[in-house]
């Protein structure tokens, strides 16, 4: 098999094989979640999502900004691409040393006012490292065309995920830590599928020429110092999105974190949709980087494929929490038992979710261009954005459970504003804003509208209705790319 031979990235194809997958898995994490909320007390399960997510944080920088580097650059000599994973776990592995050093001295568990066993976060700390070390295999996948490999792996990794827990709800467990252990079991299962398909697929290397994928590898010196600012934001990145949750563990307890984790399931579920549309187009602007012509193409269609998901994710996402939280997850996390209810916040949280989707091409435009530091500043400057309006709105903010949880939404909603407006000043693209800026008005006072009219009651939503305009466009903006 020779190089050109290798089915190549599209930005339209491997976006929806990503998103689908995503939405799969996401559907099956649903599940999941329905089962430990009725299996674990609110403060055990408080526990679990919370360690898993604290060294999820806490882990990720051992990525070392490698596997983001090689979805970069892959493209260039796919047949290096196993290679280039071997490379990468070998640094991972030197990088992971110090981190569980940390980790075993810091004790950062009990700043969350999470005493959970040490067993349940030896558990949480594992499946943050098997997370890690799928990424790699899965930007390999990527880069050689094979998104929807990658699909697979996501769904399979939550299949297994949800069966092992309906196997521990049918037996009966009430066990924080055997719930965790299934989940270790998924993770597990979506690293080996990755690295056993990058295996099959990758086309054989004749040589080991690093040169052939750029600078950035030709040395040691010169890989680490061309990932450290996928390093660097990788490592921050991970706040920008759970800061307010650890706010409100921190200012109040567990079972308030597990109350606002409930609110951000479908949030988070929707998170997927802007995070495939990054992973897909990242590679393909990585090798537009240097034609302006097209790199203004994928920007535009990439834009379109936003707006048209624009609508769907906002009323679906309502839709989703209104009608099936209430039959999903236990009364007292909906009727106010422990401040507020979770859909109400969740209804906040939609106005971030929407922000953060419309930013999604302006930053991966900014992470595949020459200078990646500036996505590096990017992103520091958003993570002290969400620091801040958490400071000022949850920590130093009321004392009321039900406004603290109320105040964490706001504050994320906020940051995701500070995201979109940066994104666009730091790529460069007011441009693109400008060419387009009615449809940037029709996308921006709709969402406005559809979330001041579902969080006050009233009708204010059906002013939004017009979003559902951008939908051939969005549509025709996938088709242009299914090849």
């Amino acid at each position: 098999m020779t190089e050109t031979t290798v089915r190549t990235p599209s930005s339209g194809r491997d976006a929806s094989w990503l998103v689908g997958a995503d939405l799969a898995a996401v559907v099956l994490a649903f599940i999941g979640q329905i089962m430990l909320t009725h299996a674990l007390l609110a403060e055990h399960y408080g526990w679990m999502v919370l360690a898993i997510d604290l060294y999820a944080s806490l882990f990720l920088v051992i990525d070392l900004g490698l596997p983001t580097l090689l979805a970069r650059d892959g493209t260039r000599a796919p047949s290096l691409v196993p290679a280039a994973v071997w490379r990468t776990y070998r640094w991972q592995a030197l990088a992971a040393l110090p981190f569980v050093f940390l980790a075993l001295a810091a004790r950062p568990e009990a700043w969350l006012n999470v005493e959970a066993p040490a067993t349940l976060l030896l558990l949480a700390a594992m499946i943050a490292l098997v997370h890690v070390a799928s990424y790699a295999p899965r930007s390999g996948l990527r880069v050689l065309g094979e998104a929807r490999l990658e699909a697979l792996t996501k769904v399979a990794e939550r299949g297994v995920t949800v069966v092992a827990y309906g196997v521990l709800v049918w037996q009966g467990s009430t066990s924080a830590t055997a719930f965790t252990a299934a989940f270790l079991g998924g993770a597990i299962t979506g690293w080996a599928l990755a690295l056993w398909w990058l295996l099959r697929v990758a086309p054989p290397a004749q040589r080991v020429d690093w040169g052939r994928l750029g600078e950035a590898w030709v040395t040691p010196r010169a890989l680490m110092m061309s990932a450290l600012p996928f390093a660097i934001t990788l490592g921050i990145l991970p706040y920008v999105i759970r800061i307010e949750k650890f706010m409100v563990a921190a200012s109040g307890d567990a079972t308030l974190g597990a109350v606002f984790h409930v609110a951000q399931l479908a949030w988070l579920a929707g998170l997927v949709v802007p995070a495939a549309i990054r992973s897909a187009l990242l590679p393909v602007l990585g090798a537009a980087r240097d034609d302006p012509t097209r790199h203004q193409r994928e920007m535009n269609q990439a834009t379109d494929l936003c707006f048209g998901l624009l609508p769907y994710g906002l009323f679906g996402g309502y839709l989703i929490m209104t009608v099936f939280a209430p039959l999903a997850f236990p009364s007292s996390y909906l009727d106010g038992t422990y401040g507020a209810s979770a859909v109400d916040v969740f209804t906040v949280l939609l106005a971030g979710w929407a922000l953060t989707l419309l930013a999604t091409p302006t930053y991966t435009s900014l992470m595949a261009g020459p200078r990646p530091w500036r996505f590096t500043l990017f992103i520091v400057l958003v993570l002290l954005a969400a620091v801040l309006f958490g400071y000022v709105l949850v920590m130093q903010g009321p004392t009321d459970p039900g406004q603290k949880l109320f105040a964490a939404a706001v504050a994320s909603s906020l940051s995701a504003g500070v995201l979109l407006i940066l994104s666009w000043h730091m790529s460069e693209g007011w441009a693109l804003v400008r060419e387009r800026q009615d449809d940037w008005a029709l996308a921006l006072l709709g969402t406005t509208l559809v979330v001041v009219g579902l969080v006050s009651g009233t009708t204010w939503w059906v002013l939004g209705l017009p979003l559902f305009l951008f939908t051939p466009r969005g549509w025709q903006a996938v088709r242009s790319t299914l090849d």
